[in-house]
């Protein structure tokens, strides 16, 4: 009997061999040797990425009267880096080895003091200190290092035309915060959502595309009054956990909840709170922060633009509203699905006689973010066969996304699917040009279903609903 198992050893080598050979990830620049830290989506990852975002948009936006989009340029007014803070503390510290010159964060190699030490001029030297994790060699004294990529705008590289590709999304919605209550006769709470590229000039990315120097946001900030910021950071938290579990179908008993410690918060959080994911190589680590980030945002760009940012309620009282913040990650989130999925099935499972019966990879995705739903394979490569098998394809690609596959063995075929996480399968065989019927094989169960080609439609519908 075959035996399921989830695997942790060398799981990420396997995974990136897998997203590589059948088309989700690869490489930036490959064929140049590669971007370290850049990741460009393939055929299969992009539809595994749109999922993810189609999904969290309908939770976020569609499904709600309070909450409205917005997608906010990725250059902005370096004034805004200036008021957020970012120009001036958005650093993390540095080391140099002297030896080989690798250059690593401190505070992933030197012992912490507390949960996030400064560790940005060293004066809380640990007894011993640490060497190079690569060489041995000698470190130097750790500096801060600012994250942000900087760019210049228009023909003149000077200091007046400096510009920042923006380090978060969030900074974008708040510049806006007036523009968007005022268009939309927004009354609070409403929260303002958006799903865009962040870039930051990461000193030790890793751990394929966990940690990377370009990525996607998915980030809603909830406006509320601040004798009601308590009630809404605790349901963002809820729903944002439940919506991994719900939306995603991530093992529950894979994420967990942990909140902040106060040496940790930001100066201007009352509280926070990280979604987690107990990844193989770090166990558990942040999936997704929820913050309540008080008013600092809007007082500081408030300040520094010279434009009122607050809000009128029905009795004529003005204030700052607080912000509650649920911040995610597309490209982390997309790994959690990918490892979560990532399924090894010993001595096999496919019955066909032509199938080897070796170690089989399925990738058990929940159907709403499966990149393919359905695969329509012709039983042979006959011409009657394969006109039939076209003319279904066609007709289900319509509503689907599908794959068509009509090369090497049925059973072949059918683990190439399970490699991919195609939840049906749908065969058409030569009883097909008689009966009208076609054979529709699940992923998980492996149950076979004779199903009308005339009732396909409704059928997948119920399923894939």
């Amino acid at each position: 009997m075959a035996k399921t198992k989830k695997s942790d050893d060398n799981l990420m080598e396997k995974l990136v061999s897998l997203c590589k050979r059948r088309g989700f990830i690869f490489q930036s620049s490959e064929i140049y040797g590669g971007l370290n830290s850049f990741y460009d989506y393939g055929p299969l990852g992009v539809e595994l990425k749109n999922n993810i975002k189609r999904l969290w948009w309908q939770e976020m936006v569609q499904r709600r009267d309070d909450v409205v989009g917005l997608d906010a340029a990725i250059l902005m007014h370096s004034k805004t880096w200036e008021a957020s803070g970012h120009l001036k503390s958005f650093t993390d510290p540095l080391v140099d080895c002297k030896k080989c010159k690798r250059r690593f964060r401190a505070d992933h190699i030197l012992v912490p003091t507390s949960a996030k030490p400064d560790l940005g001029t060293m004066k809380e030297k640990p007894k011993k200190m640490p060497t190079c994790p690569e060489c041995g060699g000698e470190l130097t004294a750790a500096r801060q290092f600012n994250l942000m990529f900087k760019t210049f705008m228009g023909p003149v590289e000077d200091e007046g035309a400096t510009v920042y590709l923006r380090p978060e999304t969030a900074q974008g919605i708040f510049v806006n915060f007036k523009n968007v209550k005022d268009s939309m006769r927004l009354k609070l709470p409403f929260g303002i959502a958006q799903i865009g590229k962040s870039f930051r000039n990461e000193i030790t990315p890793g751990n394929f595309i966990f940690r990377t120097r370009e990525f996607e946001q998915m980030e809603l900030e909830y406006f509320c009054e601040p004798k009601e910021a308590k009630k809404y950071y605790e349901y963002w938290l809820k729903n944002r956990f439940d919506w991994y579990v719900k939306a995603l179908g991530i093992k529950k008993e894979n994420l967990r909840r942990r909140s902040h410690t106060k040496d940790e918060l930001a100066h201007y959080a009352a509280a926070c709170s990280d979604v987690e994911y107990n990844f193989p190589f770090s166990d558990w680590s942040e999936l997704e922060g929820i913050a309540n980030r008080q008013d600092f945002d809007l007082k500081q760009h408030s300040k520094f633009s010279g434009q009122e940012l607050d809000y009128t309620d029905e009795a004529g009282k003005k204030f700052i509203p607080y912000v509650i913040e649920p911040s995610a990650g597309v490209d982390r989130t997309l790994l959690t699905v990918l490892v979560d999925a990532y399924t090894e099935i010993e001595g096999g499972r496919t019955t066909t006689t032509e199938s080897t019966k070796d170690l089989e990879v399925v990738m058990r995705f929940d159907k709403k973010v499966a990149p393919i739903k359905i695969a329509v394979l012709p039983l042979a490569k006959k011409e009657n066969l394969t006109k039939a098998a076209k003319e279904i394809y066609d007709q289900l690609r319509q509503n689907w996304s599908c794959d068509y596959d009509a090369v090497s063995s049925i059973g072949r075929r059918y683990r190439r699917q399970d490699e991919i996480g195609t939840p049906y399968c749908v065969t058409i065989d030569f009883d097909s040009l008689e009966d009208k019927a076609v054979t529709v094989r699940d992923r998980d169960t492996m149950k076979q279903e004779r199903i009308k080609i005339g009732e396909m439609g409704d059928y997948f519908a119920e399923k894939l609903k």
